[in-house]
């Protein structure tokens, strides 16, 4: 089964670094093969300086080896096992400050103790919130979900608002979407949750290419790119901090210029900075929080 499943993470790859290609106009990936040092390895697919990304990555990894003491503890193990994971992770920084960053990963992991699951998720990080991007975005995650089980989007979007929250800034890091992690064969079997991370993963190219193509000639200016660094900025100190992915990447020898992809190409930190009231940003702050139904 895990072969399968890499084998269908890597297609997956292919088919969203073309879409992004095509509506982006001019840029085009690079890739880096590389292997893990105690088995398998990845492709890092990065594109830069294009019409609309100006810097993204899609990258594709299965690897194995032993769980370290490390990972022990973050999984709360009491004895070692060998592991397999597999799966695909985006981001996207883009040009324009009217267009979204975006965030995606689906995985596959497993133990030689017989556990397996599934995790991943979806979500936007806009600089500017524009409500009904985020409604229509999260109307995509819930027909998504619907379609396998009823209580998938509520639960999975609940889950995204407490996961992607930056504790030290008591704000959101966008307008969420939906995650998941742990999901077990129980009451549905590895192929049955397999199909619903298919689907997750084919939801995301024609969500965010849609959100490339309108947003990408609305106007902006210098004020306008400065708030844009300020939002990146928060959104590295969330990818270092808090990130579980980055964490578990580099505590087991991932390649650490694949694990730091997500983050900007530039960014800005400003002492104690706070946008004037009635302003777009302050709007946007307003809306950095958790349980906003937009749906």
């Amino acid at each position: 089964m895990r072969e399968i499943i890499a084998t269908y993470f890597q297609q997956l790859q292919d088919q969203i670094c073309q879409a992004i290609e095509l509506t982006d106009g001019t840029g085009k990936f690079q890739e880096d093969k590389w292997e893990h040092h105690s088995g398998g390895g990845g492709r890092t697919r990065v594109i830069q300086h294009g019409d609309i990304i100006e810097k993204g990555g899609v990258n594709f990894s299965a690897v194995e080896g032993q769980t370290s003491e490390a990972l022990m503890r973050q999984m709360n193990l009491s004895e070692r096992a060998d592991y397999f994971a597999t799966g695909v992770s985006i981001v996207m920084h883009t040009q324009s400050p009217m267009v979204p960053i975006i965030h995606m990963n689906v995985r596959y992991f497993e133990m030689s103790n017989g556990i397996n699951w599934f995790g991943g998720g979806i979500d936007l990080t806009p600089h500017y919130v524009i409500e009904d991007d985020a409604r229509w975005f999260h109307q995509q995650l819930k027909n998504t979900c619907d379609r396998y089980h009823p209580e998938y989007y509520p639960r999975f979007k609940k889950w995204a608002d407490d996961y992607f929250y930056i504790p030290h800034r008591q704000e959101t890091r966008g307008v969420g979407g939906i995650f998941f992690d742990y999901l077990k064969p129980s009451q549905q079997t590895t192929e049955e949750l397999f199909e619903f991370v298919k689907a997750v993963g084919e939801t995301f190219a024609p969500t965010y290419t849609h959100l490339m193509s309108k947003n990408k000639s609305l106007p902006f200016g210098e004020d306008q790119k400065h708030w844009q660094y300020l939002r990146r900025g928060r959104y590295a100190e969330f990818n270092l901090v808090w990130d579980r992915g980055t964490k578990f990447g580099l505590e087991t020898g991932g390649r650490t210029e694949s694990i730091l992809m997500s983050l900007p190409p530039q960014a800005q930190w400003e002492y104690n900075h706070s946008p004037q009231p009635d302003t777009p940003e302050a709007h946007t702050l307003s809306l950095l929080k958790k349980g906003i139904a937009w749906v």
